[in-house]
Formats: C-alpha cells, sequence, structure tokens
C-alpha cells in the first residue's frame, strides 16, 4: 500500500539504508525526542515510576505527539502493492504456459498466429465486403468471431489426427517448416491443412508400428550372413534382442529370420529364439513370435519344452499367450510332452506349487513373494487343464498322477482344483507302480497339519479306504503314530464318519 501523506523528514529517513523501523531508538531519534535509555526519562532514580510520568509536560512523549499532529504519520510506503505483486505473478505464470505450449504443440501455434495475422491485418473496407449468409453486413466484432471459429475448426482438425507423435511432432513432419503461408481463403482451409491431409485419411498408426518403421530402417542393409552370424555361446541377434526384452527389434529380426526359413536356429543350449522369450517371461514377443511360425513343441538341452519352463518358472502371462494362439490359430501344442524325468507340464507344475507351499509352511511367515508365486503356479495348473491336459496323465519313473503328487503333500489347493474337474473320479482311485492311491499317500505323511483336511477332502470325494497297495497295506496301516495319527486313523476306521458330512 503507498499512503500519501507522509512527511519529508519521514521520506528521507526511509531512503536510508535502514528499510523497517523495527526498534523504539529508531523512532525517537527520528522524532527530535531523546532516547529512552537518557537519563532525562527521569530525574530520581533509574526505577522509580511515581515520580515522573509521561504524561509530564515536556515528556518525549508530548513530543512525538505534536510530531505525529503536524506530520500525519499514517504508514511504511512499500515498494510494490500486493495487487501488482499478484498481477506480476500471473502475468509470469502465462508466459510459462504459452512458452510450454508454443514447445509442445508446434502445429497448433502456427495455426493460430496464421489467423491471428491475418484478423489484424483485415482493411476496413475488406470488413465491409464481408457478408453473411443472410446478407447481412459482419461487423469487425463479428469478423473477429468468424476468425476465431475457424482457428478452433482448425485446432480441432489437428487434434482429431489419431497418429504416433515423437517430442511433440509428426515423424514426418518434424522437418517441415512450422510456419504456414498466407491463408487460401476464409473457408478454414489454410496452408496448414495439407500438411496432415496424409494422416486424417489413413490407417492411426500404433506405436508399435512406428518402432518397428524405425528398426526397418535401420536394418535396411543387413545381410543374411549378418543376420545368422552367432557370437561364442551361439546366440544370434534375434536371440539377444530376445533376451534384452526389446520388442520391434525383435520383430524385424524375426520376420526377417523367418524369410529365409532360419526363424528356430539354435543356440548352445539348442534353445530358440521363442524359448528364449518363454524362459525370459517375455509373452508379447512369445506371441509376435508365434505368430511369424515359430515353433511351439521344441525341446531344448535339458529335455524341456516351452510349457515345462512355464510350469516350472510359473510363468503364466507366456502360458496364457501359447493357450491363446492355439485357439485362434489351430495350430496342434502337445501339453502331454515329458522332460527326460518322465514329467508333463502339469506334473512339473504340480511339483513346483508342493515346494512352495512346504516353503510357505517352514518359513511361518507369508512371504508377498511367495505367495504370489505360489498364484502363478495356480494359475499355470489352470492354464495346463485349460489346454487338455489329462488329470490321469503319470509320470514314467513312479506312475503317479498329479492327484497322487498333490497328496504327497497335502496340498489343499490342489487337491479341491483336482477333485473338481468332471474326470476326477477316473483318478481318485488310480494306483501308482506301487499300488498306492492318493489317500495311501495322504494317510502316510507325517507332521502335516493340513492331513487331516486331506483325508477327509478324499474320503468324500469317493477315496476307497480299503485300497490295498502291492505289499497288501491299507491306508489307515500306513498312518504314523501321535496324536494327528490317531484321529486321522479314527476317520479311516470309520469313526469319525460324522466328520465326512
Amino acid at each position: 500500500m503507498i499512503i500519501d501523506g507522509v512527511s519529508e523528514g519521514f521520506s528521507a529517513f526511509l531512503d536510508r539504508d535502514t528499510d523497517v523501523m523495527t526498534s523504539p531508538l529508531h523512532l525517537w531519534s527520528f522524532y527530535g525526542g531523546s532516547s529512552p535509555t537518557e537519563p532525562s526519562l527521569s530525574s530520581g532514580s533509574p526505577n522509580s515510576d511515581s515520580d515522573h510520568s509521561w504524561s509530564d509536560a515536556g515528556s518525549p512523549r508530548d513530543c512525538v505527539n505534536e510530531e505525529l499532529k503536524r506530520n500525519r504519520y499514517q504508514g511504511v510506503r512499500v515498494k510494490n502493492t500486493v495487487k501488482e505483486l499478484i498481477l506480476q505473478k500471473r502475468h509470469h505464470h502465462t508466459q510459462a504456459q504459452q512458452f510450454q505450449t508454443e514447445r509442445e504443440c508446434p502445429a497448433m501455434m502456427a495455426c493460430l498466429l496464421q489467423r491471428k495475422r491475418e484478423a489484424d491485418t483485415l482493411s476496413p473496407s475488406a470488413v465491409k465486403r464481408l457478408r453473411t449468409t443472410d446478407g447481412a453486413f459482419l461487423s469487425p466484432c463479428g469478423r473477429a468471431e468468424s476468425v476465431f471459429q475457424e482457428m478452433l475448426e482448425d485446432i480441432g482438425e489437428v487434434l482429431s489426427i489419431e497418429s504416433v507423435t515423437v517430442n511433440g511432432c509428426y515423424p514426418d513432419l518434424c522437418d517441415r517448416n512450422p510456419d504456414p503461408g498466407p491463408a487460401q481463403g476464409h473457408s478454414g482451409q489454410g496452408s496448414l491443412t495439407p500438411m496432415f491431409s496424409s494422416f486424417s485419411s489413413s490407417t492411426p498408426m500404433s506405436f508399435f508400428q512406428w518402432q518397428i518403421q524405425q528398426e526397418e530402417q535401420k536394418l535396411m542393409n543387413l545381410s543374411t550372413a549378418e543376420l545368422t552370424t552367432r557370437d561364442g555361446d551361439g546366440d544370434t541377434f534375434l536371440h539377444i534382442a530376445v533376451a534384452q526384452g526389446r520388442r520391434a527389434l525383435a520383430f524385424v529380426l524375426a520376420r526377417k529370420m523367418a524369410a529365409i526359413d532360419m526363424l528356430d536356429m539354435k543356440e548352445h543350449n539348442q534353445q530358440s529364439a521363442f524359448q528364449v522369450s518363454v524362459a525370459a517371461d517375455q509373452h508379447l514377443i512369445a506371441q509376435d513370435l508365434l505368430s511369424l511360425g515359430a515353433e511351439i513343441n521344441t525341446m531344448d538341452s535339458w529335455g524341456r519344452s516351452p510349457l515345462h519352463v512355464c510350469a516350472e518358472k510359473g510363468h503364466a502371462p507366456t502360458l496364457q499367450a501359447i493357450q491363446k494362439f492355439m485357439q485362434t490359430s489351430g495350430r496342434p501344442v502337445n501339453v502331454e510332452v515329458v522332460n527326460y524325468e518322465g514329467l508333463t507340464p502339469l506334473h512339473v507344475a504340480v511339483l513346483s506349487h508342493n515346494a512352495v507351499v512346504q516353503e510357505l509352511e517352514c518359513v511361518g511367515t507369508q512371504s508377498p513373494a511367495l505367495l504370489q508365486k505360489r498364484k502363478l503356479l495356480s494359475e499355470c495348473i489352470g492354464t495346463l487343464l485349460l489346454m487338455g491336459a489329462a488329470l490321469n496323465s503319470k509320470d514314467r519313473k513312479s506312475g503317479r498322477s498329479a492327484l497322487h503328487m498333490a497328496a504327497e503333500e497335502a496340498n489343499i489347493e490342489l487337491l479341491r482344483l483336482f477333485l473338481d474337474q468332471p474326470s476326477y473320479f477316473s483318478v481318485v482311485n488310480a494306483k501308482a507302480f506301487n499300488g498306492n492311491t492318493a489317500l495311501h499317500m495322504a494317510s502316510a505323511l507325517q507332521g502335516r497339519q493340513a492331513q487331516l483336511d486331506a483325508v477327509r477332502l478324499l474320503l468324500r470325494r469317493g477315496a476307497d479306504p480299503g485300497a490295498k497297495n502291492l505289499e497288501n497295506e491299507q491306508p489307515a496301516q500306513l498312518v504314523p503314530e501321535g496324536p494327528l495319527g490317531d484321529q486321522v486313523r479314527r476317520i479311516l476306521k470309520g469313526k469319525g464318519a460324522h466328520s465326512r458330512s
């Protein structure tokens, strides 16, 4: 705020080095009074307040009051008012927004500048010649509204183009002059419109397609010999691009490799590029390679198929991509292929799930990483069942089915999943090579808290407690001693039949 009634002495005082008077000493020195620390404040002792009052004649307070009356002191002069500071801040904010708009939207700013120049250079005679559709003359205000409407139409046309942009510029327009020439008419079809006509009429381009175009330009002169070159580990450029997760580069290389029938080249571990994408859980790259004709039913040096790798590591997204491709393309996928251990992908997934469940029981705490892995493995098992994995398939070494393997660890989650399948009745009493059923294996467990639930669940779904193995043993004869074993034994002998209701 600015005060007009300020004395010359006070104005001179403000011109000094000190801008604000914060001490009473400054006030007394300015008004000509003596300092409060001078002896004139009291004629007696410094601590006496009764002898001399501030209202006495000739006191410093009277001097101050007379000086205030003469000068009419009303306040302190400030450099800028609050209103000026607010307006200045708004001005800087508007300039910053305008600079950001000019930097990010050059096409829009070019359109706006063109229409602004057109409106500014419009002569009065031209305004008179402009007529509306009904014959009435357009005023300058009406012409401004028309120009503004044309500007909005041009901006809407620019923004309606759904194409890829890089740093606020279209790929093939980055080198053009952003400043259009003079207008070619008043219908909104200026020189800026033809620049975007090719994009508005063509199919919109995705970012992935634009990346493919960039990679194709870089690899335009790549020869066949360079394309099939291997490093010390037998990896080609395609293997490396897939392992690094560079999808666009891998797609371009894979398309070139498929053109020369070399898409399934393998490295020193007998893994193709598709197998590398499965091992790295690059489900989008795996989907691209399958669309280009990559082989699904292939094995690595450990005898694992891509389904085995997904089942072992819990790569549910990649396995779901394979299942989706199998449904859409109709290409056969061998879900019953066995590895060197004689296990199918479903067997491998169940064993991996059992290991995670056992680890969770040993840790005693709910580890987020283990819980997430258990969830992914459960999704893999469900996907394999949807793909047609047989529940009664047995491994080549012991003759165990997936239900046997789940019962060995009292895996209640998998037992419920398998026993809810339509074909569960064919495996609930199936025997392994040693004659044990799933109930035999669940009854023989020791120290598992979920043993009771597993036995009850199997009995409710039709497991036979009188079945005998090759050693002529029933499930009740395999129950270990102890309090928990006594409960299991009573259930198997029928004394706990009420618990099965």
